[in-house]
């Protein structure tokens, strides 16, 4: 199940878009299997995976260039797009998308869904931009997720200056801040004895962000962080990789929910 949702954000203070993808609970377990009574009932709430654009997108490109629904349909979890506009799900000063994805979003989603809002069973993950805010978030509050997921992430992005000009054309440069340099977050958890969730790590070779990619893997395994990788020979900054990698990070993620219990099934 479908939705896309208009609502009024506080945090925002204007209406915001989102897609929420929601498993099936009769189909396609009922379809004719003996001794299957169908049924709308559900055992628990979804496990979550709060999933992030990129550059130039919203909540419906992962759902329009994707396998996304299918893969949550198998894995028997829900998804959840957003539009972050080109704000790198940070504060940009007027619009606090820190707060807004951490708190607000799953305060909605989880009181409108059968979501659960147990960080055990909620996972963030995102490709380019979004694989940059997906470690932001998961760094920053690593007590509030069960895993990471970065494919093709923008690991050096700087909020300050991406909100005006995302692909650099003036040259624009700004300090980055402490609260968004993601190496200075992840010493800080490090410094501070706080484990970061487990970390999956994708990247294609011949990606332009594919070093600055390798580099950020090194220096996480070096402070003893949980690292996945994957890069894949030939791949660039696109779509078929990311599409392969959600599959790839959904069969990933550590689980021990009621649903993970009950198999991978066949769409």
């Amino acid at each position: 199940m479908r939705t896309v949702c208009n609502f009024y954000s506080y945090v925002l203070n204007r209406a915001v878009d989102i897609s929420v993808v929601v498993p099936s609970v009769t189909c396609p377990e009922s379809l004719g299997l003996a001794g299957i009574t169908p049924t709308h009932e559900l055992p628990a709430k979804f496990p979550v995976l709060y999933l992030l654009h990129g550059f130039g997108n919203n909540h419906a490109q992962w759902l329009g260039y994707s396998n996304v629904e299918m893969y949550a349909e198998e894995q028997r979890i829900a998804v959840v797009t957003m539009s972050a506009e080109n704000k790198a799900y940070a504060d940009s000063g007027a619009d606090d998308f820190m707060r807004f994805v951490d708190e607000e979003l799953p305060e909605f989603v989880c009181n409108y869904f059968p979501v659960s809002d147990k960080p055990e069973e909620s996972y963030i993950a995102g490709l380019s931009m979004g694989g940059f805010g997906a470690l932001l978030h998961g760094i920053t509050h690593p007590e509030r997720y069960r895993a990471i997921g970065s494919f093709s992430g923008g690991v050096g992005i700087n909020p300050v200056t991406f909100v005006k000009d995302p692909m650099g054309s003036t040259g624009e440069e700004a300090p980055l801040p402490h609260e968004y340099d993601l190496t200075a977050l992840a010493d800080d958890a490090a410094a501070a004895g706080r484990t970061l969730p487990p970390l999956y790590i994708a990247c294609g070779t011949e990606d332009f962000l594919y070093q600055a990619n390798v580099d950020f893997r090194d220096h996480l395994v070096e402070l003893g962080a949980d690292v996945t990788w994957d890069e894949v020979a030939g791949f660039g900054h696109e779509w078929r990789f990311w599409d392969m990698q959600v599959e790839k990070f959904l069969d990933w993620i550590p689980r021990d929910d009621v649903y993970a219990a009950m198999g991978k099934r066949s769409v």
